[in-house]
């Protein structure tokens, strides 16, 4: 392999880990990338070349994908130490959560954390967390979101499993740094990137019928609206750049379109306060429930 610093970035096809590959590429670095698709990966690797790219095609949620793709990784490097990891793949399936089927929310977890897991396992050996790891230790971001401080309805699996990944980076940064990897959690608000497309064809109609339909529905409405004006995924890529280069990054870095109103009055909000204003917007109250149906 060449002497390129190498970074593995999970979930590079498209959106916010397209944004970081580009960005990566660009300051010189050699990614490793994972890619769910083949078709994907074949047109990665044409566009940026052997030289700066090498497609990794697993899925998060499959352990022996991810633990072949640490070996695989390992062989390229040739004893070299990985500069970086970037947890960056993850999923949203959004529902009101006494609605929602177990098995979807089995799923989110299941993407969002348990896969996080399993590739920090397979490739945090490489960023020298291993006694027979020579070399500048590289560190881990991973990919959180505002959700996992601020959960709006709708969104509680989606909340949870981030909830979770802030918990499991604090623990993990803890912990590593007996190796002198360091962990950053990167929180970004909402991006626009092609995932607003696909939020618009969202299907809530399961819930249609359910007392929390017309909530949902402006919910959707929002949230696309937001996405589509929303600050560019290379403002993620940027903050991942600082998280992986900074000389003492901070443990979090947020991306978000207002900082005051995004970030800063919803935490400094009482919590009772904060449910009244959601309610209100939305037709939570117990007054906006519609009347039952038939009779």
């Amino acid at each position: 392999m060449s002497e390129k610093r190498a970074i593995v970035v999970t979930g590079v096809s498209s959106g916010i880990g397209h944004a970081v590959l580009e960005a990566l590429t660009r300051e010189g670095y050699h990614v490793f990338g994972s890619i769910r698709r083949e078709a994907d990966s074949e047109r990665l690797a044409n566009l940026y070349g052997a030289g700066c790219f090498t497609p990794l095609l697993f899925d998060v949620t499959d352990a022996e994908a991810v633990a072949r793709a640490g070996r695989e990784v390992e062989r390229r490097l040739e004893g070299a130490t990985l500069a970086g990891l970037v947890n960056n793949a993850g999923a949203a399936f959004p529902g009101p959560l006494l609605h929602q089927p177990l098995e979807e929310f089995r799923r989110q977890i299941e993407v969002n954390l348990i896969g996080q897991l399993a590739v920090t396992q397979a490739f945090a050996p490489l960023l020298g967390a291993s006694e027979a790891r020579r070399g500048t230790p590289g560190r881990i971001v991973n990919m959180s979101s505002v959700a996992g401080s601020v959960a709006a309805p709708f969104l509680g699996a989606y909340a949870a499993s981030k909830h979770a990944l802030e918990a499991f980076s604090d623990s993990l940064r803890r912990e590593l740094m007996i190796y002198g990897v360091d962990v950053v959690v990167i929180e970004p608000g909402v991006v626009a990137t092609p995932i607003w497309d696909k939020a618009e064809q969202a299907d809530f109609s399961a819930y249609e019928a359910t007392a929390y339909g017309p909530a949902a529905r402006r919910l959707k409405k929002w949230a696309v609206e937001s996405g589509r004006i929303g600050p560019p995924p290379d403002r993620v890529a940027a903050a991942v750049l600082r998280a992986l280069r900074a000389q003492r990054p901070p443990a979090r870095i947020r991306v978000v379109p207002n900082y005051l109103l995004d970030w800063v009055l919803p935490r400094m909000l009482p919590a009772r306060l904060l449910d009244r204003i959601i309610a209100r917007r939305l037709g939570l109250r117990r007054q906006d429930r519609r009347p039952p149906q038939g009779g």
